[in-house]
């Protein structure tokens, strides 16, 4: 969608190897090109990337496992999420603000398990607005796409304290389904 114009770069990374080389193969089936990175998160490149990413897409391990479970070797490393699922999603969110350009957006692949509303309210406290884009229900599992760009009226501040006071342009508090996670 985004072209391969001029400054536009593409990047993946992955702690596993075996998904890496599914990533390299899905690319070239797709014609497109882009630099894969065998690495835990952004581990390393956190300088060359900051403030610089426009769109950033996280397909993290979001199952709710056991914490032993996350990060290990062979496949289950792809789903295991520990703890509510959130064990690599929490990694993210202490990071992306300092990844995304000023007009940067970043979309976030979570279950109902994971609390999005609680994401939302994390991410939002940093000054992040939020949406739903996706939502996909089988009998198994709940789906979300969570989409998060920076808003200057989503965070404000008492002088005096560092307490942050939500803003009453959060839209999430209408929607019902949140309010059962």
């Amino acid at each position: 969608m985004l072209g391969e114009g001029t400054g536009i770069q593409y990047l993946a990374t992955d702690i596993n190897s075996a998904a890496i080389e599914v990533t390299k193969k899905t690319l070239e089936a797709h014609g497109v090109h882009a630099e894969v990175i065998l690495t835990d998160l952004v581990s390393g490149l956190d300088k060359r990337l900051a403030g610089t990413v426009d769109v950033l897409v996280v397909n993290p391990p979001y199952v709710p496992t056991s914490e032993e479970e996350v990060g290990g070797d062979g496949i289950a490393a792809a789903w295991a999420g520990g703890e509510h699922g959130r064990t690599v999603i929490d990694r993210i969110l202490a990071i992306v603000d300092n990844l995304l350009s000023s007009k940067g957006w970043f979309y976030l692949v979570t279950l109902t398990a994971n609390k999005p509303s609680e994401i939302c309210l994390i991410m939002k406290q940093k000054g992040f607005a939020s949406r739903i884009i996706v939502q996909r229900s089988t009998e198994e599992e709940s789906l979300h796409v969570l989409k998060f760009w920076r808003d200057p009226l989503e965070i404000t501040t008492d002088i005096g304290t560092s307490q942050p006071h939500l803003s009453s342009t959060w839209r999430f508090s209408r929607l019902a389904f949140w309010k059962n996670s």
